[in-house]
């Protein structure tokens, strides 16, 4: 704690229900744009500004003009995957973390983390980390 500053306490509603419902929904809606390379659709649940960030399994974009290039840019084959464990967690009413294992066969094994906020327009990622693991740690 800073000096001259008091320590304030907040309370925070973890997992409203319906809050959880709307950050389901909107994960759902990434998943299925991501396994069809719906780029439109992507793009528009990314937050979009330049404090953007998408650290992926071989890449590192920062702001929404890297991701926008990187999601035009990618390859539509062999996007689809199985997930397991997924977990929504919110923190009060605007803010959110995704959190998932996935699967794209036999020995392909990842991790997906999002932070997602609540904007005007609705619900946007404002940060993404991506990468694979082996698949015994799945």
């Amino acid at each position: 704690m800073r000096a001259g500053r008091r320590k304030q306490e907040t309370r925070v509603d973890i997992d409203i229900p319906e809050i959880v419902a709307e950050v389901e929904a909107a994960f759902a809606t990434y998943e299925q744009a991501l396994v069809t390379n719906d780029v439109p659709t992507l793009e528009r649940l990314f937050h979009d500004a330049a404090t953007t960030i998408r650290y992926g399994i071989g890449e590192n974009l920062y702001g929404m003009d890297e991701i926008r290039a990187f999601r035009r840019g990618r390859s539509p084959l062999n996007l689809t995957r199985t997930l397991e464990k997924t977990v929504i967690t919110t923190y009060g009413r605007d803010f959110a973390t995704a959190s998932t294992l996935f699967r794209r066969g036999p020995g392909a094994a990842g991790r997906q983390m999002q932070t997602w906020v609540r904007f005007c327009d609705g619900w946007k990622v404002v940060a993404a980390h991506v990468s694979v693991i082996p698949d015994s740690l799945g």
